[in-house]
């Protein structure tokens, strides 16, 4: 099994940026892909972001330019740099990961494992 475990969110002024780490434990030989996800009360969780373990990486539409995603393989640890926040950034943030390749997971919310998700709140 894999455990996944969000850094705390928390409250950050349009235009702003914020970082989250999301740190994986157990059965590492089993993630491959690791990516980020949002959602809102009342409405389905989108992708954010995905990285593969060699790097490459995809983005949603609504955060290209303003966010980046990265890891540290040798930490076991994801991170997603979140910059020029806007108040439709505010959603609680999941970590997920999965052996599957990106191509094939793409940022569908199809993943095995996910953190307990974080808040985080932009204000205006």
């Amino acid at each position: 099994q894999v455990q996944l475990v969000e850094s705390v969110g928390g409250s950050v002024q349009a235009g702003g940026s914020l970082r989250l780490s999301c740190t994986a434990s157990g059965s590492m030989y089993r993630i491959y892909t690791m990516a980020w996800f949002r959602q809102v009360p009342g409405k389905e969780r989108e992708g954010v972001g995905a990285i593969e373990r060699g790097g490459s990486t995809r983005y949603a539409d609504a955060v290209n330019g303003r966010f980046t995603i990265y890891r540290d393989n040798d930490k076991n640890t994801l991170y997603l740099q979140k910059t020029s926040m806007k108040h439709e950034d505010t959603a609680m943030y999941y970590c997920a990961a999965d052996g599957r390749p990106l191509g094939v997971l793409v940022l569908r919310p199809s993943y095995k494992y996910w953190g307990q998700g974080t808040q985080v709140t932009v204000s205006s």
